[in-house]
Formats: C-alpha cells, structure tokens, sequence
C-alpha cells in the first residue's frame, strides 16, 4: 500500500455512494452478500484506491464477480472485509500474505462453528424425541427395580 492509498487526493472528485437494500417481506433479511458494487464505490466506502482493491482481489483476500463485461462487483460483507484487511496491514503491521492466512483460518474456525452448531442442533432435537418416547411408555415403562417374591406357605 503506498502513501497515495491512505492520503485523499483534493483533485480526486469525490464519489457518494448510497446502498439502498428493499425489502420484499417482514421474513426477508438483508443480503449483505450480493455483489453490486462497481469497484470504485467498493474502493471508496473501503477508503482505498481502486488498483489497491484490484491487488487484493488477485492475491485472492476478496473475490469479485464478475460483469458480463468483466467489470468487478463486490457487496457489502466484502467492504467490510477490505476494511479489516486496511486494519491488518495498517495498525498491526501484518503483511498481505498473513493477513490471507489470518482470513482462511477465520473461515476454517466459521466453517467448524456451523458444522458444530448443527450438531448441537441434531442432539437437541434427537433428546426432545427422547423425552416424548419416554413420556408414551408412562407407567408401563420396563423397570430395573429387583423385588423379592415369596410364594404363599402353608
């Protein structure tokens, strides 16, 4: 990142960058994935310059889509990510190629977080079942209890 990155130009117009996101329904969340972001706004809301933004997108810390003419579109969660990385580099003095390895492994421990919440998940619900299985078998249910029977004497 050169000094020309992180000072603004007072010859640069000024670009304001305004996300609209609708919404169709009360259920409907936000997509904070969704890549419509030209890359000069991306560049902008992320307060870097665009051939920044193009590096870090070939060394593969954000991924673009692409445009039917090849422009790059990024989204929001991608701005965010450009940020943290400008964060990385610049306050922690971490290098591009270990703020890629800090990234892959935050994916790692969000992919394995998932995986384990699913699985939590699947036991609750296999213990909810459980309980009502025991509640149908009431009473009647097999016991362990050892019980001493004496036949009548006489």
């Amino acid at each position: 990142m050169t000094a020309a990155d992180r000072t603004p130009d007072v010859n640069r117009p000024r670009v304001r960058v305004e996300i609209s996101y609708g919404r169709r329904g009360p259920d409907e969340e936000i997509d904070f994935d969704a890549k419509i972001l030209a890359i000069s706004a991306a560049a902008e809301l992320a307060g870097m310059h665009p051939q920044t933004l193009r590096q870090y997108d070939r060394l593969g810390l954000v991924e673009a889509a692409r445009t039917p003419g090849g422009g790059r579109r990024y989204s929001a969660r991608d701005v965010t990510r450009l940020r943290e990385i400008q964060r990385l580099s610049q306050d922690e003095g971490v290098n591009l190629a270990g703020i890629k390895r800090i990234m892959d492994l935050e994916r790692e421990v969000q992919a394995i977080r998932a995986e384990a919440q699913a699985v939590v998940e699947e036991l609750q619900r296999a213990r909810r079942q459980l309980a009502e299985l025991r509640a149908l078998a009431g009473p009647f249910g097999r016991s362990t209890d050892i019980v001493l029977w004496r036949g009548e004497q006489g």
